[in-house]
């Protein structure tokens, strides 16, 4: 996809960014600002310079969970990461084992009929895999094209208790293997983030609104840049293999749709903080072009085939070389524009992952 061959490995930010120095803070990530193929490069703090009165930035608000939890399968430890909640009140989970770093691995030999032993006596029941065998019209994740995850997620029933309240009591977030050490759940929560009135979130953080810091935000504001809220739960990535996004539950309420709309009909730039963003905006959209506020499951992969109908921009973090966002990059950017600022990424040592700094891409100024 792009002239990155992988990225190395002392350019995965180990820590969040507040705790590299006495005195920084979240907004002291780098920020890579792409217009076409001109780069240039900046702190994040610096972003309310970088916009302009009549922007709108639409941000996720999906809380992060506490989505990983030890088991045991007999007398093998395990760690069950649960991704998505089903509509008939199953999870869809990844089960993983404890890789002896802090951080865990691929687990094969799942299979119907496996049972987890988790705290306080409560169990989780492997029923079936997710999109497989063969799917009969259920859960949008069972009619998905990209099909059974490589078996790597099941569907699964918990008995004896609750998962919320398992998560409370004894989740942590999902770490991975590049991170130095866990993260409280609070590393893992953006500005944005609120309560789900069915305690439902995302599995993995949304963290291209990590960077934003409550200054940022008012000056921001004060410069006329304006805040719409969306919500996308995301469920498990792979750090083994890069799957194209599955169907995720997302929320754009009256009141966004109706900014997103007035800012487009203005002239004004709709940008998208995060790839999750880009999803829930562009899942709204009908045949006229206007987004409305609608709720449900999206299976939609923005492609540049595709392309995008309302964004105008995207801030994001930096993604692996083979992972399906890029492709979303490119459609809100261009293959070129996108090549470049990774060139420029990694020449200027930028950090990635979560915890990394962050792009932002607009596209040359041409009228609408």
């Amino acid at each position: 996809m792009t002239t990155i061959v992988r990225v190395p490995e002392e350019l995965s930010a180990r820590v969040p960014a507040e705790q590299r120095g006495p005195g920084r803070a979240r907004d002291d990530v780098r920020l890579l600002v792409s217009c076409g193929t001109r780069v240039t490069h900046h702190v994040f703090r610096e972003l309310p310079g970088l916009l302009r009165a009549g922007d709108l930035l639409v941000v996720n608000t999906s809380p992060t969970l506490a989505a990983a939890v030890d088991g045991r399968i007999g007398d093998a430890p395990v760690v069950v990461h649960f991704s998505t909640l089903g509509d008939d009140g199953r999870w869809a989970v990844e089960l993983r084992e404890p890789d002896g770093r802090g951080t865990t691995r691929a687990r094969a030999g799942t299979r119907v009929g496996t049972e987890v032993r988790l705290p306080e006596g409560v169990r989780l029941v492997v029923e079936e895999p997710v999109g497989g065998p063969e799917p009969v019209g259920g859960h949008p994740l069972d009619r998905h094209p990209v099909g059974r995850y490589r078996e790597r997620l099941w569907w699964g029933r918990v008995e004896g208790g609750t998962v919320l309240g398992l998560l409370r009591g004894h989740g942590r977030p999902i770490r991975y293997s590049y991170t130095t050490r866990d993260q409280p759940l609070s590393a893992y929560q953006t500005l944005f983030s609120l309560p789900s009135p069915d305690g439902a979130g995302s599995a993995e953080m949304p963290s291209a609104g990590r960077p934003f810091t409550e200054r940022v935000v008012t000056e921001l504001v004060r410069g006329g840049v304006g805040f719409a809220r969306v919500t996308l739960h995301t469920g498990v990535a792979s750090a083994e293999a890069h799957e194209p996004p599955y169907p995720e539950w997302f929320t754009v309420p009256e009141a966004s749709a109706r900014a997103i709309n007035a800012v487009s009909a203005g002239g004004g730039r709709v940008i998208a903080v995060g790839t999750t963003a880009v999803r829930a905006v562009e899942s709204a959209v009908g045949a006229d072009g206007a987004v409305r506020a609608c709720q449900g499951w999206t299976d939609l992969v923005v492609t540049p085939e595709r392309g995008v109908r309302v964004v105008d921009g995207l801030l994001t973090g930096l993604h692996e070389p083979e992972a399906s966002h890029l492709l979303m990059l490119r459609a809100v950017a261009g293959r070129a524009a996108v090549d470049r600022a990774y060139e420029e990424a990694l020449r200027g040592l930028y950090l990635w992952h979560e915890f990394g700094d962050v792009h932002l891409l607009l596209g040359e100024e041409t009228p609408r």
